[in-house]
């Protein structure tokens, strides 16, 4: 059943929604609303990741992985659909970007922090993911071509909407096809981690976690989003800004603070493996069904990303590529890392 952390992160997860339905109806300002949404999206999303966790726990480290693929990036789904429902398309790219980025940067930054300076020079098992690297790399050209091509103004730049539909449909077929692999690689190789604990949860009580979640994710996530612009607006700040570091961080990031934790236990493995896979989801998975979804919104969304942010991502996935090429991880690297973060953050604020 529930331990101690679990109670504190269902009670919080209680208490910020019901802050956030007062802030959204009582009209008390704009930034507390946000503020209130934002916290109960990060405690819905961290909710999601423990119920999936539980259930996946069921079938394997395999299964884990499926299920992490196909709902731990569910309240930032529901984030971007409603945001693209209210116009707000650069916030919505900006997020796509920034999830990656608060992932490979920001968090797997902290992980080699925190166990490097705990336990010294780290390693982990470079060929494990070197399969989830090349992915990557291909899901970062998908994402990254298209905006070449409108630079360069090639003809294709005159079709930017059926073209994105086309990658997404390419990237979602690879991720289908990456996941018998996927499962038959770690459940063949995955060793099962020292403090390794049994499901606590019944299957009965992680499946009504996971629906309960869900479903206060989407309806949090329609708060979230109505007070994202008068927000902006108040904090001054811009859209580009908000959501490669706001809307990302609260969506995605904190679901993956196991990462961190698994480090600190010198687990890096399994830590890598957590952290690294995100930002993959959200390549091959997230970013494609936004671009469908958008086929039912009155704003479209393409893959053609501003220069900024296709260098942002491109530095990003070279630089942790670089990083993890020898397998091997200290505190110095996360810092440069978490360096790298806070650089493409800030010149994003102004937009």
């Amino acid at each position: 059943m529930f331990n101690r952390s679990d109670l504190l992160i269902v009670s919080a997860a209680v208490v910020a929604i019901g802050a956030a339905g007062v802030t959204r109806y009582a009209h008390l300002g704009d930034v507390t609303a946000f503020g209130c949404a934002a916290l109960a999206v990060a405690l819905l999303a961290s909710l999601v990741g423990r119920s999936v966790e539980q259930l996946g726990e069921r079938l394997g480290s395999g299964g884990t992985g499926v299920l992490q693929s196909a709902l731990g990036n569910l309240p930032e789904l529901f984030i971007g659909f409603f945001a693209l429902k209210a116009g707000l398309t650069s916030v919505v790219q900006a997020s796509i970007i920034g999830s990656m980025l608060a992932n490979l940067l920001l968090v797997l930054g902290a992980a080699f922090l925190v166990g490097g300076l705990k336990h010294g020079s780290q390693k982990f098992d470079s060929a494990q993911i070197r399969m989830t690297m090349v992915l990557l790399l291909l899901a970062t050209a998908a994402l990254v071509m298209p905006a070449i091509a409108h630079g360069l103004h090639a003809p294709v730049s005159q079709h930017e909407k059926p073209l994105s539909i086309v990658i997404s449909v390419v990237l979602l077929a690879i991720f289908a096809l990456s996941l018998p692999a996927s499962l038959k690689r770690r459940a063949s190789t995955d060793p099962v981690p020292a403090g390794h604990e049994p499901p606590r949860w019944p299957l009965w009580l992680a499946v009504s976690v996971l629906a309960g979640a869900s479903v206060a994710a989407a309806l949090v996530s329609d708060w979230f989003v109505h007070a994202l612009e008068p927000a902006m607006g108040t904090l001054h700040i811009s859209p580009a800004f908000a959501g490669l570091v706001i809307v990302a961080i609260a969506g995605n990031a904190i679901e993956n603070v196991v990462g961190i934790q698994l480090a600190a236990r010198n687990q890096m493995d399994f830590a890598v493996s957590v952290i690294i896979n995100s930002p993959l989801q959200i390549a091959l998975l997230m970013a494609p069904m936004l671009v469908l979804l958008s086929l039912f919104t009155a704003t479209t969304l393409t893959l053609v990303f501003t220069p900024l942010l296709v260098a942002a991502v491109l530095l990003t996935v070279l630089t942790v590529a670089i990083a993890m090429l020898d397998g091997e991880s200290n505190w110095l690297e996360g810092a440069v890392m978490i360096a790298l973060y806070a650089i493409i953050a800030t010149m994003f604020w102004w937009g």
